[in-house]
């Protein structure tokens, strides 16, 4: 068993693109003893006697549907984090403390940045999770307005039917912060009228695995600016690992 241990918390992550990255990382670094795993809990009430049958724990990232929910078991949130509301990345402290973080938000700046125009002064972003969270808390630092999209329409989120084309002549990027359309169900994206993109538009969907959703294909038929979510990976990752102080 590896010294120093880590691991991705999520559901149903066998598609995972961190075990590979990090896997990879430790045999060019020659790290020997590091290993990173994928831990898939059906229930995140399974995370403290993991913890504790795993004393080699120096970190963990944290996926879908986990980001918020796993905010309860940790003992100290960054300041970031706490705004967030969102955790990704996990360091153990000397003293054998969990502190979350949240690197997503730095990893889709850096990767949304290159694409701004001028023109791109507001934001839809489809779902309320954990991952909108990060994305939402990173445009509002590169002062672009952001706007919720839900199933049903709350009191901060509009909802998928209200979606029209004037909607999309204000909000010019449109990021997709659900797991719709992840392999193997490539065949469902969200429920809007991607008729009205336009090559003013941007659209980004944090889903790497498949490479080009169905979100991005509808998006791209029209003539919009299209993202995944795998560079934005790479940057949170490596985020994490400085985070992690390896």
């Amino acid at each position: 068993m590896a010294k120093h241990q880590f691991g991705l918390v999520g559901k149903n992550i066998s598609y995972s693109f961190s075990k590979a990255h990090f896997t990879k990382k430790f045999e060019e670094l020659n790290l020997l003893d590091y290993s990173y795993e994928n831990i898939d809990f059906q229930d995140i009430s399974k995370l403290p006697n993991f913890l504790k049958n795993n004393p080699n724990l120096k970190g963990l990232n944290v996926t879908i549907p986990y980001k918020e929910a796993i905010i309860p078991y940790l003992d100290k949130l960054s300041k970031k984090a706490a705004e967030i509301g969102a955790v990704n990345t996990i360091r153990f402290t000397k003293k054998g403390k969990l502190k979350g973080y949240n690197t997503d938000y730095y990893g889709f700046q850096k990767a949304l940045e290159p694409l701004l125009k001028q023109h791109h002064k507001k934001a839809l972003l489809l779902g309320t999770g954990g991952a909108s969270k990060a994305v939402a808390y990173s445009l509002n630092k590169m002062g672009i307005a952001t706007t919720y999209v839900s199933r049903t329409s709350t009191g901060n989120a509009i909802g998928y039917s209200q979606i029209t084309a004037e909607t999309f002549e204000k909000y010019q990027i449109i990021i997709n912060c659900t797991p719709l359309g992840t392999s193997p169900n490539t065949n469902i994206c969200p429920e809007i009228p991607y008729q009205y993109f336009t090559s003013n538009h941007i659209a980004f969907d944090l889903i790497y695995n498949p490479a080009e959703t169905l979100f991005l294909q509808k998006a791209k038929e029209q003539g919009a600016v299209i993202k995944n979510g795998l560079e934005m990976l790479v940057f949170q990752a490596e985020k994490a690992w400085k985070i992690w102080g390896c």
